[in-house]
């Protein structure tokens, strides 16, 4: 849970301390999900305080007392000094990164309620980001990536608006990907729409220059195709994510929204 501790305390300095060992979460939606999913945060601070609760008060009255508790309000250039690109909204904090083993057995426990995603071998940050945070709207047990890309890296993070810390988010091999039957999308795969995606796929999506690699391949049990128009050449990585994950709600054990 949140460590309400910077009220009152050097949150400079604090910063200073942990800025290499944690996660910088950019703005307040990303602070503001974190809290929400039960990250811990050691510090937190807002160029205007009074605004930011203002905003916790219209968007999130469900986490305002814990923002309450945790934001420190310091000068806008003090702010500016500790973030590679300011936010609008001039907040900016600073979580503990969930242990890897946490994130090994939550991906790995079965029976699995919810796919997971596997990202072969990304290279856009960005794309990456947006994937995490349609993993964790659609309720995915979590997000996998292969390859040379840092799935927590602060980009990822910045993309991801703080919804890390709602879903298992880790890089593994091929070889270490948990259980699970593998399907992998692909222009020369059966359509999607005739498949019933269960709720322990592993889906993976090949990177956005070369596709799927030639061992998550060998490794697919089932390859797929996503309805597109002829002459069109591909859809965005997060796009076809999203394709595929409202395609398994639709169809699968995803939860219905009241």
């Amino acid at each position: 849970m949140t460590d309400p501790m910077t009220a009152g305390s050097d949150p400079l300095g604090r910063w200073r301390r942990l800025a290499d060992a944690c996660v910088l979460l950019d703005g307040f939606h990303a602070l503001k999900h974190a809290v929400r999913f039960g990250a811990e945060v050691p510090v937190a601070v807002a160029a205007d305080r009074r605004a930011t609760l203002a905003l916790a008060d219209e968007l999130a009255p469900d986490v305002r007392d814990a923002l309450d508790a945790l934001l420190t309000e310091v000068p806008e250039a003090t702010y500016t000094s500790l973030v590679p690109r300011p936010h609008p909204t001039a907040v900016a904090s600073l979580a503990v990164r969930p242990s890897r083993e946490a994130g090994l057995e939550r991906l790995g426990h079965v029976p699995r309620v919810a796919p997971v995603v596997v990202l072969d071998n990304p290279r856009n940050l960005g794309n990456a980001g947006a994937v995490i945070r349609l993993a964790a709207g659609f309720g995915a047990t979590g997000v996998v990536t292969t390859g040379t890309l840092d799935p927590w890296h602060p980009t990822v993070v910045r993309g991801g608006a703080g919804l890390h810390f709602a879903t298992a988010v880790e890089r593994l091999t091929v070889d270490e990907l948990p259980a699970g039957p593998v399907f992998a999308l692909d222009p020369e795969g059966d359509d999607i729409r005739g498949v019933k995606l269960p709720d322990d796929a592993l889906l993976a999506f090949g990177s956005e220059r070369s596709g799927l690699s030639a061992e998550l391949r060998a490794r697919a049990d089932h390859l797929l195709a996503l309805p597109m128009r002829p002459q069109v050449s591909s859809y965005n990585l997060a796009t076809s994510v999203a394709m595929t994950l409202y395609h398994w709600s639709a169809t699968g054990g995803a939860p219905h929204v009241p």
